[in-house]
């Protein structure tokens, strides 16, 4: 079976062994510890796919807590039914923060672009105004 250093995987994922250490101390991971005094983390393959499906998760915009529930089911006795149906409820409701922050945008945008036009009308009219002066 084989086995990961933290250095590995930091690599592997682009991301500091300072963050994988945080997803262990949130509990998404449980290396093994070798070495004198236990100092050296060995990561399995079951933990590099929980990372994966943390970062997976992070990119969803999920929560750590959620991340953790949904990485748990799947250490649990398999009821894929349950665990399908947990996972598209939380699919759904990132589904409508996110929907709900891109019309948050557009409408910022929207505004910005009011803005803009509204500067460019000054500035024309001011300018019409030093040139008939």
């Amino acid at each position: 079976m084989p086995t990961y250093t933290i250095a590995e995987l930091a690599r592997e994922f682009d991301i500091t062994a300072r963050a994988i250490r945080f997803y262990e101390d949130h509990g998404l991971l449980e290396p093994s510890r070798e070495g004198a005094g236990g100092r050296n983390r060995v990561y399995t393959a079951r933990d590099r796919t929980r990372l994966k499906l943390t970062l997976r998760g992070k990119r969803l915009g999920l929560t750590l807590s959620e991340i953790r529930s949904i990485v748990d089911m799947y250490e649990s006795p398999k009821d894929t039914v349950a665990q399908i149906n947990r996972f598209l409820g939380v699919l759904a409701h990132q589904r409508e923060t996110f929907e709900q922050q891109q019309a948050d945008i557009e409408m910022a945008l929207a505004e910005i672009g009011a803005h803009e036009d509204e500067c460019r009308r000054m500035l024309a009219d001011a300018m019409l105004t030093q040139a008939g002066a």
